[in-house]
C-alpha cells in the first residue's frame, strides 16, 4: 500500500510539472526589449531593418476596411468620407510597405523630453510606422547629446536625422523692439495669460509658423507628419496617410480643433484681413473662410491644432503662404501679442485651400492633453481610447470639428 501511494503521489506530481511547464512555455524564450535595428550590410543596401521590440510586437484587432465616396453627404457622426479604401496589411506584419511618399515625421525637441518623447515614438511605431519605416526629422535650437540620439534611434524603424536649428530662424528679427516685446510678457504675466510670459515660446510659434519646413533637412520631402514629445495614439494605422493623401489630392490634415484663447491674438484677424485685401489675386475663389468666420464677420477663434498635422510641404513653401507669413512677421504679434502657429496655419489654410483638400482624420486615435480624438462606431475596435472622451461628443463648446465637417464640399 505505501508503495502504491507514493506511485500515486509520483504520477500526481509529474502532472503537475508538465502543466506547469506548459503554462509558462511562452515566457521561457526571453530577448531584450530593445535589440539592434540590423547590421551595417542592411543599412549599406539602403533596406530598412527590422525593429526588434516586444512594445512594438502587440497583437491588434483585425483592421477596419474603410470604404466610402467622395459624393456623399457631410455627416457628423462617423469617420469622414474618402475616396477608395484604407486597408493595409494585417497587424504585426513588419514588412516594408510596397506604396510609400516622400515623407518625413517632423519633430520639434529637447534633449530633456527624451522619455516622453521615446514612449510616443513607441507608440507611433507599434501603430503605424513599423511596416512603412519612414524617416524622422528631429529640429532642436541646441544641439542634440550623444545619449539623445542613440536612445532615440533605438526605438524606431526609420532613419534619424538631428537638425540644429538657425540661430536666424530662432530669434528677433531686425524689426522687433525687444523692449517692447518684454514689456508685453510682463503684463501678460500679471494678466495670467497662458505662455504669455514665456519668451522662448514665441521663438517656437513663429518658427514653427514660418521656418520649420525650411530647414535643409526636409528639403528632400514633399509631405510632413508633425510629431510631438507625450503624446499617445490609441489606435492601428492600418493604412498609409501620406499616401492617402498624395492620392486624393489633400494638402492639410488635422485630428483636432479647437477654439484660440482670445486674448493672445487680439489683432490676428485684422492683420489677415489685411493681407487678403492687399493680395486679392492670390486668395481662390473657393476657399475655407466660411470655417473661421463668425456671424458678425469677424473671427470666431475656430483653429486646426497643430500639434498634430499631415500635410503638403509644397503649401508651406507656396508664393501665397510665404507671403502671408511674411505679412504677419512684418506686423510683429509674435512678439508684441502671443500669435500661436495653430491659428496662423489655420487662417493659411482657410484662406487659401478649399474644404476639398482639407481631411479630417477621424480615424486616428490622438491624445494630446488633455484632448482626444477617437474615432467611433466600427472604426473603434482597433482603438484602445474610449469614444466618448473625444473632443467633438465630450467638449462640444470648445470643438470646431463638426462645424468643419458641415461645410459643403466646393
Amino acid at each position: 500500500m505505501i508503495h502504491i501511494r507514493w506511485r500515486l503521489v509520483a504520477i500526481v506530481g509529474a502532472v503537475v510539472l508538465l502543466v506547469h511547464l506548459l503554462l509558462l512555455s511562452p515566457y521561457l524564450e526571453s530577448r531584450p526589449l530593445h535589440e539592434p535595428h540590423g547590421d551595417a550590410d542592411a543599412g549599406a543596401q539602403g533596406k530598412p531593418a527590422p525593429v526588434r521590440n516586444e512594445l512594438l510586437d502587440l497583437k491588434h484587432p483585425p483592421p477596419v476596411t474603410i470604404t466610402v465616396t467622395k459624393d456623399r453627404a457631410p455627416t457628423a457622426t462617423v469617420t469622414a468620407f474618402v475616396t477608395g479604401s484604407a486597408q493595409a496589411s494585417s497587424p504585426g506584419d513588419t514588412s516594408v510597405a510596397s506604396e510609400r511618399a516622400n515623407a518625413a515625421f517632423v519633430i520639434l525637441t529637447r534633449n530633456k523630453d527624451l522619455k516622453s518623447l521615446r514612449e510616443t515614438l513607441v507608440q507611433l511605431e507599434d501603430r503605424f510606422n513599423r511596416r512603412h519605416h519612414y524617416p524622422y526629422v528631429f529640429l532642436n535650437n541646441d544641439p542634440f547629446s550623444d545619449e539623445f540620439k542613440e536612445k532615440i534611434a533605438s526605438v524606431v524603424s526609420g532613419e534619424c536625422h538631428f537638425g540644429l536649428i538657425p540661430h536666424e530662424h530662432w530669434s528677433y528679427p531686425e524689426h522687433i523692439n525687444q523692449t517692447k516685446a518684454a514689456e508685453v510678457r510682463e503684463d501678460m504675466t500679471r494678466r495670467k495669460i497662458i505662455y504669455g510670459g514665456n519668451e522662448s515660446y514665441r521663438h517656437m510659434c513663429r518658427y514653427e509658423s514660418g521656418f520649420f519646413f525650411r530647414h535643409k533637412l526636409m528639403e528632400q520631402y514633399k509631405w510632413y507628419w508633425r510629431v510631438e514629445p507625450g503624446v499617445k495614439f490609441g489606435c492601428e494605422i492600418d493604412y498609409d496617410p501620406f499616401v492617402f493623401m498624395e492620392k486624393n489630392d489633400k494638402k492639410y490634415g488635422f485630428t483636432i480643433s479647437i477654439k484660440e484663447y482670445a486674448p493672445t491674438i487680439p489683432t490676428l484677424w485684422n492683420t489677415t484681413m489685411d493681407f487678403m485685401k492687399t493680395n486679392k489675386d492670390m486668395i481662390p475663389a473657393s476657399n475655407l473662410m466660411e470655417f473661421v468666420t463668425g456671424k458678425d464677420g469677424g473671427y470666431n477663434l475656430c483653429h486646426f491644432w497643430s500639434n498634430f498635422e499631415i500635410g503638403s510641404l509644397d503649401f508651406l513653401r507656396s508664393k501665397e503662404y510665404l507671403a502671408y507669413f511674411d505679412h504677419l512677421d512684418r506686423a510683429g504679434g509674435f512678439f508684441y501679442e502671443r500669435w500661436g502657429d495653430a491659428p496662423v496655419h489655420s487662417l493659411g489654410v482657410a484662406m487659401l485651400l478649399n474644404k476639398s483638400q482639407v481631411h479630417w482624420f477621424e480615424d486616428i486615435g490622438y491624445y494630446h492633453g488633455p484632448l482626444w480624438n477617437c474615432p467611433k462606431g466600427k472604426a473603434n475596435a482597433k482603438c484602445w481610447c474610449p469614444e466618448e472622451e473625444s473632443i467633438e461628443v465630450k467638449n462640444k463648446r470648445w470643438s470646431c470639428t463638426l462645424n468643419f465637417v458641415a461645410l459643403p464640399n466646393p
